[in-house]
Order: structure tokens, then sequence, then C-alpha cells
């Protein structure tokens, strides 16, 4: 069964990126991407992806080429420059029943794989609300930004099921409790 899982770090209080879509209090951090929890073998599950237009302009500023083979949708209003060759696919997703469909595409498209929401926490929020995501993984950085970009800006249930160090890291996997247990 295919899994949506929001896979992020987040400061110790509670912020993904600063105030101004900074990340350098993450990239200054040190963490074993082999280690507990860590990107690699997280990577290896990622079926598919999708993330907000902030996350899509960020990865641009950095200059590089797109890291990612799986197919990705970005949620935007605007528009935003491809890259060439990729499978990029560009979305506004305004309703439940959109994102529903969204999701119904994303699934297929991962296969026996998973749906990784990339960023940022809007994005993680709207897939809560319409009871889409399954899983938390969230690396906590042992600093405070004082404001910033939220973790997860909505009402979300979670249970814990692993904890661990990795690095700087304290890391930890929910699960989603869903509104009516299901």
């Amino acid at each position: 069964m295919t899994r949506t899982v929001y896979y992020t770090a987040t400061t110790l209080d509670g912020f993904i990126a600063s105030a101004e879509h900074s990340l350098d209090w993450l990239l200054t951090r040190e963490a074993d991407h082999e280690g507990a929890m860590g990107y690699k073998a997280f990577e290896k599950t990622v079926g598919s992806l999708v993330m907000g237009a902030s996350t899509y302009e960020w990865v641009q500023r950095q200059g590089e080429d797109w890291a990612y083979d799986q197919p990705a949708w970005v949620l935007t209003h605007r528009q935003l420059t491809p890259y060439e060759g990729r499978d990029i696919r560009f979305t506004a997703a305004d309703t439940d029943g959109e994102l529903r469909a969204l999701h119904v595409e994303m699934v297929a498209a991962a296969g026996d794989l998973g749906v990784w929401i990339v960023g940022g926490g809007p994005v993680a929020a709207r897939f809560a609300e319409a009871g889409l995501l399954d899983e938390v993984v969230v690396s906590i950085a042992p600093v405070t930004l004082g404001a910033g970009m939220p973790l997860l800006p909505a009402h979300v249930e979670l249970v814990t099921r692993e904890v661990a160090q990795n690095g700087e890291f304290a890391v930890v996997r929910y699960d989603v409790v869903r509104p009516g247990g299901d």
C-alpha cells in the first residue's frame, strides 16, 4: 500500500525555513544521510513527490539541476520555469476534490513506492486536512529561529512510531491519526 509521507526537517521551535525562506540553519548542521531515518534510505522509498511553489523556486535558486527522477507535482497558481526533460507537472488543485484526484495520480505514478510531500508546511497541511497524509518524519535541529515558515500549520493528531538520533538531529517518525480512525 502506498503511503504519503511528509519527510522534512524543522527547528526546535517548529520552522522549516526562516521568514526570508532561508535554510541556512539546516545546511550548516551535521547529519548522516545513511544513518538513522536518513535521506539515502528514505529516497529509495519514493515513487512520486509533490511540493509547493516556494519550495520549487528555492530549489531553482540553488542553481543546480533537478535532483529527482520520480514524477513530481508542484502546487501553484503561477507560471514557473520547468526543468528541461523532467517529469514535473504544475497544478493548482484548489479544492479538496481536485487534491484527492491529484493524489490518485501521484499514488498511481508511485507504484509500490511512496508519495513524498517535499514541502512546505502548507502543502503538508492541505494533504493532512484532506485525510491524505499517512506519516510525518521530521528531523529536529538544535536551533531556534523565533519566526519563519511553520512545520505543519494545521491541527494534526500523531502517534509516535520511532525516535532516533542522527548527527545533530533528533528524528521522529509519526503515523497520522485520521478523524474517525480510518
